[in-house]
């Protein structure tokens, strides 16, 4: 249960800049991280791309050019597909399921707070604008979480399968085969490998993450249970 204290410390704060970045020091790691490594695989794509395309007797591609190509598109939405699928579905699947022992899990035996109806909740200046609302906007709000992510896979789903196509069908062009439509590509064996190879390697982390954190530390980590828990106690 979380105490005046704790409401106190999580408020909305103001002052230094030093301070914002302290507060969203979390999120801003993880977008520096991406923008480095994806810097990282932009160039060497290109690099990868232009050293493909000498192979067969073609002219190199600059960083800009590479970033026009299906090759891009399918590398990066391939990848994005997996990790959206893979947050959408670990969202869902614990409203419903339980692992006894995990900080990934609810607790069991109990009602946590996640499942308190929001309509009874007590309508504060802070409290979010559609729980205030009501009605289908809160609705809504309830599942948003996993509305966006479940969103943010179908658009890569759909980029990944234009740009796979685009790619395929210049390797087709290549070696004189027929080339497909963006639906007769979905329907090659090479669209699915693509896509369950990234997929299985996803749900094999999650699962990884669960069963580990019964056993596991890591101390200071919200994703671990305290250092001295019993092995059998469930939740954060």
């Amino acid at each position: 249960m979380t105490n005046v204290a704790d409401r106190r410390r999580d408020a909305p704060s103001g002052g230094t800049a030093a301070q914002w970045a302290k507060e969203h020091g979390l999120l801003l790691a993880n977008i520096g991280l991406f923008v480095v490594f994806f810097g990282g695989m932009v160039l060497s794509g290109a690099a990868s791309y232009s050293e493909d395309q000498m192979a067969h007797g073609e002219a190199a591609v600059s960083v800009l050019e590479y970033l026009r190509t299906g090759a891009f598109v399918e590398a990066t939405f391939e990848n994005w597909e997996s990790e959206f699928l893979q947050m959408a579905m670990y969202v869902l699947l614990t409203v419903f399921l339980f692992q006894k022992g995990s900080s990934e899990s609810k607790p069991m035996g109990r009602v946590a707070p996640q499942d308190e109806d929001p309509r009874d909740a007590t309508i504060k200046a802070a409290t979010p604008w559609p729980v205030r609302r009501g009605g289908w906007v809160l609705k809504l709000y309830e599942h948003s979480l996993s509305i966006m992510f479940f969103t943010l896979f179908l658009m890569s789903f759909v980029l990944h399968l234009v740009g796979g196509s685009q790619d395929y069908n210049s390797e087709q062009e290549s070696h004189g085969q027929p080339t497909v439509s963006v639906l007769g590509y979905l329907a090659t064996s090479r669209f699915w490998f693509e896509s369950f190879q990234n997929w299985q390697s996803e749900f094999l982390a999650v699962a990884v993450l669960v069963g580990a954190s019964v056993y596991l530390r890591e101390k200071g980590s919200p994703e671990s249970k305290p250092v001295a828990e019993p092995h059998y106690e469930t939740g954060a």
